[in-house]
């Protein structure tokens, strides 16, 4: 499996849509823990900001790949590396 990329707001660079915390620089990223915020995340959209999201779960990785304001997805389990959101969406 090839790894996708978003890109990085407005900066004009890819990351990976999923990443080990800590492997990625998210200098300038808005990092958020969850995307319950739906006007932060379309503020920083609009404003082309990078939006980061902190996950820990299956679930947490899914919801914030459902955002297409969600640029890359930190995670701290390397085993959620592996999720493919195509998969966990349509299975």
């Amino acid at each position: 499996m090839s790894r996708r990329e978003r890109w990085f707001g407005r900066t004009g660079r890819k990351v990976p849509e999923i990443a080990l915390a800590g492997t990625v620089d998210v200098t300038g990223a808005l990092e958020l823990a969850d995307v319950g915020d739906v006007a932060a995340l379309q503020e920083a959209h609009a404003e082309g900001t990078p939006v980061v999201v902190h996950a820990s779960s299956v679930e947490q990785v899914a919801a914030a790949l459902a955002r297409p304001e969600v640029s890359c997805v930190l995670v701290a389990d390397e085993k959620l590396l592996a999720l493919d959101l195509a998969d966990l969406t349509y299975g």
